[in-house]
């Protein structure tokens, strides 16, 4: 498959895009981080620094690539007009079972084969080190940061297992976000530098400021920050953290202001499965 979705013609107003007169000043008659008329969430409008003509084509608003599978509406966090917060109890714990699921209508055999060989007893469910050996198969290797980061994402738990829905997705998933690497490792080292990262954020529809550009870079580089570039594992872990808490934000920010109010106990639950995976 491709893995590029069709890009939409619109350009959003994203988190983090620098206004082309002072950094995080919001433009003229609008509250920093509010999408323009018409268009979408997660990247700059016209005229500024990281503008779509700038790198290319313009970004899909929280691409396909991340797509998962909807999350029960039981486990919804979306409020009323009031704003307030929720109580701590409304949120699910983090270590919840999983419900037990099938593969998807027209699922690849292949892809069920590779779940099924993982799973070794049977369970319906393969654990972390079983998904490792299940992507390894494929020449994907991961380290088990990255694969408890995959395994959170798309089960929105912390419970070190998957069932075959959720690899399905997984599965698919990973194709698509190994050829915009690809794409995006343009001189083929295997790597991709700060700015291949922007670029390659941007195409999925974030607009990161050169800050958290940096501080990213230096999280994911395995050098520690000296080669300036990141391995395709660490690109995966870093999109999907960039995806992750910019999803945990946008539950909040239901307004598309560009801020939002957080709780002590939501941000605690938000912020704390990135690091503890």
């Amino acid at each position: 498959m491709s893995g590029y979705p069709n890009q939409p013609t619109g350009y959003g107003y994203g988190y983090g895009a620098p206004p082309s007169s002072q950094y995080g000043a919001p433009p003229p008659s609008q509250s920093y981080g509010a999408p323009p008329p018409g268009q979408s969430y997660g990247a700059p409008p016209p005229g500024q620094s990281y503008n779509a003509s700038a790198y290319g084509q313009p970004s899909a608003p929280y691409a396909t690539p991340y797509s998962k599978p909807p999350k029960d509406e039981s486990h919804s966090h979306s409020h009323g007009g009031g704003g307030g917060y929720p109580p701590a109890a409304s949120y699910g714990s983090p270590f919840a079972s999983l419900v037990p699921s099938a593969f998807p209508p027209g699922t690849d055999p292949n892809v069920v084969a590779c779940f099924q060989m993982a799973d070794q007893d049977g369970s319906g469910f393969i654990d972390d080190k079983e998904l490792q050996r299940a992507l390894s198969s494929y020449n994907q290797s991961f380290s088990l940061r990255t694969v408890h980061l995959l395994m959170y994402h798309f089960t929105n738990s912390n419970v070190k297992k998957i069932g075959p829905k959720e690899f399905t997705s997984l599965f698919y998933s990973l194709q698509n976000w190994r050829s915009i690497f690809e794409r995006f490792d343009k001189d083929r080292s295997g790597k991709i530098d700060s700015m291949e990262l922007r670029d390659a954020l941007l195409s999925l529809g974030y607009a990161v400021s050169p800050v958290v550009l940096d501080l990213l870079v230096s999280k994911f580089d395995k050098t520690g920050g000296k080669s300036k570039a990141i391995e395709y594992d660490n690109f995966i872990e870093c999109s999907l953290t960039v995806k992750g808490l910019t999803d945990k934000f946008k539950e909040k920010d239901t307004a598309y202001t560009g801020s939002a109010t957080f709780s002590y106990e939501a941000f605690m639950l938000t912020v704390l499965p990135f690091l503890v995976a």
